[in-house]
């Protein structure tokens, strides 16, 4: 694990890069990582998220600068903006049940193929979609999900990297980080190796690449 400024974080990242990023309506997003992403202008991205917040918060500040090309998300329906440039045909959306999504995105973290779900049988979500029956019940294949890059959010890290969540601001962080090929990630505290209890420890250090400094 590395400590970085922002700055350089973001730096890392190419224009066109597919970023998970953790939160739920904001809550438990990397503000300071979205908005080094904007003042970058990082274009073309592909952004895997359990939603893409609201104008001028979260995810949406990527929304409103119109650096995203493609969204797979759970929901839209709280970003007007989002939807406007869905319908303009500037961003395309795999909206996904957030349960398959989450699900999809931890068959990527423990290199599996995919999951078997029943959700969306019978609806339109089965369209192109492999089908397969089991004890005469029938699921559909959702393949797993992957990501360059992890952008999450803790409450504490200490020098190794190893991260605790506050409440509901865990979220989607603990699974995508594990769903990533480099993870980045912001906290509010950084504190001393020992200082979180192992029992506290939801993200162990080794899935960890950097912490950005305060």
């Amino acid at each position: 694990m590395k400590t970085v400024s922002a700055t350089d974080a973001v730096a890392l990242i190419p224009n066109g890069a597919t970023l998970m990023i953790g939160g739920f309506m904001g809550v438990g997003t990397p503000e300071r990582l979205i908005d080094e992403l904007v003042r970058q202008s990082k274009r073309n991205l592909t952004v895997i998220a359990n939603d893409t917040a609201e104008p001028g918060r979260g995810i949406g500040k990527l929304v409103d600068a119109g650096l995203v090309s493609r969204t797979i998300a759970s929901h839209i329906g709280l970003n007007p903006e989002t939807q406007k440039q869905m319908i303009a045909g500037k961003m395309a959306v795999d909206l996904v049940p957030q349960g398959t999504l989450i699900e999809r995105i931890r068959a990527g973290g423990f290199g599996l193929g995919g999951v078997l779900t029943p959700t969306g049988v019978g609806t339109i979500v089965e369209e192109n979609k492999q089908k397969v029956q089991i004890n005469g019940k029938t699921y559909l294949v959702e393949t797993a999900l992957h990501a360059e890059f992890a952008l999450i959010d803790a409450f504490l890290a200490d020098y190794l990297g190893n991260l605790s969540y506050a409440l509901t601001a865990r979220n989607f962080n603990p699974v995508i980080a594990m769903a990533a090929d480099t993870t980045i990630v912001t906290a509010e505290h950084i504190v001393p190796v020992g200082l979180i209890s192992p029992d506290h420890v939801v993200t162990p250090a080794p899935l960890v690449d950097y912490v950005v400094t305060n």
